[in-house]
């Protein structure tokens, strides 16, 4: 995973140099027509590129924000459930020591360790 998140971070490097040279080599103009008809937004081409590749970046996470945030409820859930289970285990057993009846002291038995003797008629 971390080799992953290293291509990404280059990747997200590559972007951002890319847009800078796009902003540096194209000082032209943008006009953009603002929605409703109120008229035209100019801008140059690199800030355009840059205000849509971040307006693509915020889309993007917003289709990705739902399942992380479903995987972290999810989590929480079943984190506060195993909880619950093993406070109601703790609670079992403790009853179940509780109720065993104490163990009751053994004496030990002394045992003659001499053969037996038989006898004859």
């Amino acid at each position: 995973m971390r080799l992953v998140s290293f291509v990404q971070v280059l990747l997200l490097l590559g972007i951002a140099a890319y847009l800078l040279l796009v902003t540096l080599e194209n000082p032209a103009t943008v006009r953009l027509p603002l929605p409703l008809g109120g008229g035209e937004l100019t801008l140059s081409v690199g800030l355009a590129v840059t205000v849509f590749l971040l307006l693509g970046a915020a889309y993007a996470a917003l289709l990705l924000l739902p399942p992380v945030l479903r995987e972290q409820a999810r989590r929480r859930r079943e984190g506060r459930e195993r909880a619950r289970v093993e406070d109601r285990l703790t609670a079992t057993l403790q009853a179940r020591l509780g109720a065993l009846p104490a163990p009751a002291a053994v004496k030990p038995e002394t045992t003659d360790v001499s053969p037996p003797v038989m006898e004859t008629p």
